[in-house]
């Protein structure tokens, strides 16, 4: 099979910093309001915790920002994301104190605190997963003082700052907020104090509290490692909702606040493009093994992502392609120049002409046929022409195509590709929709 694809966490929409490094972090900007409040959203600090640096990709991906800004670092520890690990080099959320220069988190941890440090940054969240549930009282096993899950946490009472010093205040609305929007009873959320300068010395390393030493104020975010990702992501919006409206900011979002709707909206619109757009995959529902992959040595590094938890590294026969701790599928490429001399084809799309630009995902009701063009050779993949013939100017249905070459495991989504001798010249999309709704994308 062939696909062409290549990774880097440019998202397609408010991105105003992005990694030169597959699994470099990025800084999503949100917002345009010079006069408004900033609020910095941190995610993915430690690679095993999917709920939080999950409801930060959300907050980038799905929330409109219409008063006030907000940064967003979705993926502070990206290697130890894809790792599913707490930190690949050791604890980052432990690094804040005293850094040694050849700790391999070391340039990761710098940027990130010149970030906190920013002159526009009011305040910052720091989104975690804990065992168990957060109790300052004992209940059981499971709901007691030792655990961390469901609660928000806060280093100390208060700070001097003109706006959002009193953090036991804002940390309690944001507790009380949540509680009143449980999936079940004992879910129930508490305000933690760690109260780190009077002894903790473990804390005293931790992100939040370098924030508090520089006069920002920070609060920990925590949902139970007990719920299924979508549930954490929950939680971890629910609070952090609260606390944009006490800062000012104000927002709207595209998905239902409840665990099914986030589970769609977090799995739907997977995307990459390459080439300024001209060559788009979609990845929902992606196979797990993708071969023969058209790609060019010198322009595999550049693509942008719908999704800023998406990214690509490299394996011993070819690439793995990520999105946050999920491996969505698996790349073994075929190298081949590229032909930039045609930016569009001509399909009748169910018995209607369409000029359909390189890139682009066209749905298709019943059939489709692709115009010949001089110079150029096509192939459908999954597809073979009577005779063995050219695959231009025959119509084609989903019942002539081998379902185990569709780019989903659904077999709906199917390339077509353009050759130029051999050259790659591109590829457009064609999935076949279960309603027979026509759309070009």
């Amino acid at each position: 099979m062939r696909l062409l694809l290549s990774f880097i966490f440019v998202l397609m929409m408010t991105v105003s910093a992005f990694a030169q490094n597959p699994l470099d972090f990025s800084l999503h900007k949100l917002g345009s309001d010079a006069e408004g409040p900033t609020i910095l959203v941190v995610g993915g600090i430690q690679g095993d915790e999917p709920g939080g640096f999950s409801a930060a990709g959300m907050i980038v991906s799905h929330y409109k920002i219409t008063k006030g800004n907000v940064w967003v670092v979705p993926n502070l520890n990206f290697l130890s994301i894809i790792k599913s690990s707490r930190g690949s080099y050791g604890d980052m959320n432990r690094k804040f104190a005293m850094l040694d220069k050849k700790d391999p988190d070391y340039s990761s941890v710098q940027r990130i605190k010149e970030i906190i440090r920013n002159d526009k940054v009011d305040m910052v969240l720091n989104l975690h997963d804990g065992s168990g549930f957060y109790s300052p009282k004992y209940i059981d096993k499971l709901h007691n003082p030792r655990y961390w899950g469901q609660c928000v946490i806060i280093d100390q009472e208060a700070i001097t700052h003109p706006k959002f010093g009193d953090l036991s205040s804002m940390a309690r609305i944001a507790v009380k907020k949540a509680n009143t929007e449980l999936l079940k009873k004992s879910d129930k959320l508490h305000l933690k104090n760690t109260r780190t300068r009077e002894g903790d010395h473990e804390m005293e390393k931790s992100l939040t509290y370098y924030a508090i030493k520089h006069g920002k104020p920070a609060f920990g975010i925590e949902a139970s490692k007990s719920f299924m990702t979508p549930t954490r992501t929950y939680y971890h919006l629910s609070v952090l909702e609260s606390f944009l409206r006490q800062a000012g900011v104000e927002f709207s979002r595209d998905f239902d606040m409840n665990p099914r709707s986030i589970k769609q909206a977090m799995f739907s619109q997977v995307k990459l493009a390459m080439y300024g757009g001209k060559l788009q995959l979609e990845l929902d529902n992606v196979r797990k093994y993708l071969k023969y992959v058209p790609m060019n040595k010198s322009l595999a590094n550049k693509f942008e992502a719908s999704k800023p938890l998406l990214t690509m590294v490299d394996a011993p026969n070819g690439y793995k392609v990520y999105y946050g701790n999920r491996n969505l599928t698996n790349l073994s490429p075929q190298f081949f120049e590229f032909d930039d001399s045609l930016s569009s084809l001509q399909l009748t799309v169910d018995g209607r002409d369409q000029e359909v630009s390189m890139g682009t995902i066209i749905d298709v009701g019943s059939h489709f046929s692709v115009s010949s063009l001089k110079g150029y050779r096509f192939n459908i993949i999954g597809y073979v022409a009577p005779n063995k013939g050219a695959e231009s100017d025959v119509l084609v249905r989903k019942k002539d195509l081998a379902k185990r070459f569709s780019l989903d495991k659904g077999g709906r989504v199917y390339r077509v590709e353009v050759y130029r001798g051999k050259k790659f010249s591109g590829m457009v999309l064609v999935r076949f929709t279960k309603n027979n709704a026509l759309a070009v994308r």
